[in-house]
């Protein structure tokens, strides 16, 4: 189901720039996500009510881009652009719309640089535009060198497990064919990498499925790739914690109870789980000698 809504605004500006992914601004073309990824922390919020059953459009949403972009270009506020922040800018109905494109093209004309995050083949359909965004984009000064580059491009995995992709990301695309994307921007000359997150605890954070994502990334091109830990929201049956807690129960009802003590009333792993994820995977990128960052 697609639904249309009338907005005022279209950008978003962070009060600080994301440390991961550098962004200063963030644009989401849709509401609502076709990939349905039981994992996802837009589950409960307010861009997740639905979120695969009824796909919403923002009324005259690239003129809005537009204007506000022109407004921040005015004042030299040139910052990196999240397309895509709450749900993937590249799931099935950008085939059709095309709203993404038509907001790259007005980025384009305004000379910001751009971070996508995908787990779609989409966007090799723009990367045209993107390639023109790389060349053309003005950065902040402290960017300028590292990253120097007007695009960065990501691809998101939890899993290169195509059976267990298919449980907890039923409308994503294939982890395989998600590794082909990232060798063809690679081979484009694209600074791109992968974002291995969120690995679920005891399931795929092991030594073994880290290392195979890790390997994985270095063998398919990539420049850099993020791990990360699971966040899980809400107590609402609609949220990410019981979507999580519900596959579990269905597919590994031994480790139900390991997730209820680690999660409890909080969102995030320990200070001490995450600290060991970091210290196993800083240990496989220098193995592999594949940045742990995008800087």
């Amino acid at each position: 189901m697609i639904a249309y809504k009338e907005v005022k605004s279209i950008l978003n500006k962070h009060k600080k720039r994301d440390s991961w992914f550098l962004d200063d601004y963030s644009v989401n073309p849709y509401e609502g996500c076709g990939f349905n990824c039981t994992y996802c922390y837009v589950h409960g919020s307010k861009y997740g009510e639905n979120l695969a059953d009824k796909i919403v459009i923002k009324k005259d949403a690239a003129a809005i881009l537009d204007k506000q972009l022109a407004n921040h270009a005015r004042k030299n506020e040139y910052g990196f652009i999240a397309v895509g922040s709450a749900t993937d800018a590249y799931m099935q109905v950008e085939e059709e719309i095309g709203l993404t494109r038509e907001f790259l093209t007005v980025i384009l004309k305004h000379n910001f640089p751009v971070f996508i995050s995908t787990k779609s083949g989409l966007i090799q359909k723009d990367l045209d535009l993107l390639k023109q965004i790389d060349e053309t984009a003005i950065l902040p000064e402290d960017l300028k060198q590292n990253p120097g580059r007007g695009v960065i491009i990501s691809f998101s995995f939890s899993t290169l497990d195509e059976k267990l992709a298919k449980q907890i990301e039923p409308g994503a695309p294939a982890p395989q064919k998600r590794l082909e994307i990232v060798r063809l921007c690679s081979d484009n000359g694209f600074l791109c990498g992968v974002n291995a997150m969120p690995l679920l605890p005891f399931i795929t954070d092991t030594d073994e499925e880290l290392e195979k994502i890790v390997a994985a990334a270095k063998q398919y091109g990539a420049n850099y790739i993020l791990i990360a830990g699971l966040t899980l929201f809400g107590n609402d049956e609609r949220d990410s914690k019981q979507l999580v807690l519900k596959f579990l129960k269905d597919h590994y009802p031994d480790l139900v109870e390991k997730y209820e003590k680690m999660y409890g009333s909080v969102y995030y792993p320990s200070w001490q789980y995450q600290q060991e994820l970091n210290k196993r995977a800083n240990a496989l990128c220098e193995k592999y000698k594949i940045k742990n960052s995008i800087r």
